[in-house]
């Protein structure tokens, strides 16, 4: 596959760039993105689907931007993919030759369902996702679902029904809002009446811009602690009076709900389409997705050969990490000690801990990327592992794994906690006991492996005293143990190898 690759994604409503550079098999990361709210579409529901001059014009000259640049960035493939507006137009074809010949820039139309397949395809690889789930991408011209069981894409299906769609049809139709929103509910009731019975989920995932617009306005109301969107969940009955409210709402009353101002024209038909669909799918939950058509396209590239999965063991945000804040110790023996510490002692201190080793993907997570911050420098490395890992474990984790992950690699020194930052976060971190059991783990692991070499070190703990073993000697490691803080009061005793060379020379 290319080094680097450029997604291009022409909706109803938007157009978009990524460009994505590969850092190793399983290893990408996002280095450009670009969008134009081109609305191609505008006009074209109530002119038999036809595209209109003024849409014409924002594309072509978007995508004439967005070529330069590709260009720019040196990127070796490209890829462009078109959605709802231009699979309706009657002369969507005519735009998709006329763009070739102008720009050399070949646009493939694809269907609902493959636009649903991306979505999932998306989902089901850079989500955490256990569950059975439903996607629900609302786009301008369609909804496109998907329904994955297992890490198993099922079936796909892709409604009539968007936000411009709605708008032309109902909203700049009507004088009355009122009537408007009964006749635009009725539509995407019917519509939805050709959904697959088989389409039933407690868990929605949310892809697309409404989605996004509307758990960004949740999270602004609850004042969540956490400023990341992918894999945001919340509950539907809690808020859906708030969902509901924004529907009624006059233009300028969605001040009052935290919304961007730039998804003001839209956001009430998508939240009608987006309740409807929770209702009728039996969702009681939805987890929010930041990837969507562009990722899975993506994918479909980086992952031909593997099922259009990643390897279970495989998590391309660690992958990526260690790609590209490469540390000196690079021996794989080396990496793996520092886990084999780390497992050993949480086995061990299970007798204390308790918590039947919840955390320990966590752990090893931390542990792996714990060189992380030393790339930029040494000083203060560990501030800026945190902060990296904040910003950039961003696919197969939960928000609650990030915290946790990030603040173990803040930890440094004696001390086992960071206060502001667990304050900050509390309401999404294990409790105060288990997080000072970790980062007790995490910081003696480190502190052992760093004053080792590659030693075969083993552990007992025994009437409140842990022992450590070594068949080498740890002198570096023992007055930065003898200092480090604990959980709770115990006794720490090393019996390690301590071999003197003679010296008669010096006397001794």
């Amino acid at each position: 596959m290319a080094k680097r690759t450029a997604i291009i994604d022409i909706g109803s409503n938007s157009a978009r760039l990524v460009i994505y550079e590969k850092t190793s098999r399983y290893g990408f990361h996002l280095i450009c993105e670009q969008k134009s709210k081109v609305r191609i579409g505008e006009g074209a529901y109530e002119k038999s689907g036809y595209l209109q001059p003024i849409g014409i014009r924002r594309a072509f000259l978007a995508l004439q931007s967005f070529l330069f640049t590709i260009e720019k960035y040196q990127v070796h493939k490209t890829i462009c993919v078109a959605t709802s507006a231009l699979r309706d137009a009657p002369n969507g074809t005519h735009f998709v030759r006329w763009i070739k010949k102008e720009l050399g820039l070949s646009i493939k139309i694809i269907d609902g369902k493959q636009e649903a397949t991306y979505g999932a395809i998306a989902v089901k690889n850079l989500l955490p996702i256990q569950e059975s789930i439903i996607t629900i991408d609302i786009g301008g011209g369609s909804a496109d679902m998907s329904l994955i069981k297992d890490g198993v894409i099922i079936d796909t299906y892709s409604l009539n029904v968007g936000t411009v769609r709605l708008k032309e049809l109902f909203f700049d139709r009507e004088s009355s809002r009122k009537h408007a929103y009964k006749k635009a509910k009725a539509y995407v009731e019917e519509a939805l009446q050709t959904l697959p019975a088989h389409f039933k989920s407690h868990i929605a995932v949310g892809i697309g811009g409404t989605a996004r617009t509307l758990s960004k306005g949740i999270m602004k109301q609850i004042d969540y602690p956490l400023d990341k969107l992918h894999a945001f969940t919340y509950d539907i009955k809690t808020h859906h009076s708030y969902l509901e409210a924004i529907t009624h709402s006059s233009a300028k009353g969605l001040k009052a709900f935290g919304l961007k101002k730039n998804r003001y024209d839209t956001i009430r038909e998508g939240t009608i389409i987006w309740l409807e669909i929770l209702s009728h799918i039996g969702a009681k939950r939805v987890i929010t997705s930041s990837v969507g058509v562009r990722e899975g396209v993506f994918l479909e590239q980086l992952l031909k050969h593997d099922k259009l999965s990643f390897p279970k063991t495989i998590n391309p945000s660690v992958v990526s990490l260690l790609d590209r804040f490469k540390t000196y110790v690079n021996i794989a023996s080396k990496k793996k000690h520092k886990r084999k510490l780390g497992m050993a002692l949480y086995e061990l201190l299970q007798v204390e801990i308790g918590d039947k080793k919840a955390y320990e993907k966590e752990l090893q997570t931390a542990l792996r990327l714990s060189n992380i911050g030393k790339t930029l420098t040494i000083y203060r490395s560990h501030q800026h592992a945190f902060y990296i890992a904040m910003q950039e474990l961003n696919y197969g984790f939960t928000h609650e794994e990030i915290l946790l992950i990030s603040l173990l690699l803040r930890m440094h020194g004696k001390e086992l906690l960071h206060k502001p930052l667990f304050k900050s976060f509390e309401s999404l971190l294990p409790s105060k006991e288990t997080l000072l059991w970790l980062s007790f783990i995490y910081t003696l692991s480190l502190f052992l492996h760093e004053a080792s070499n590659d030693a075969k070190i083993r552990f007992t703990y025994e009437n409140r005293t842990l022992t450590i073993i070594s068949d080498q000697s740890l002198y570096l490691a023992k007055e930065k143990i003898r200092s480090l803080e604990k959980p709770i009061p115990f006794a720490i005793i090393i019996e390690d190898e301590e071999k003197l060379p003679h010296c008669k020379a010096l006397g001794v």
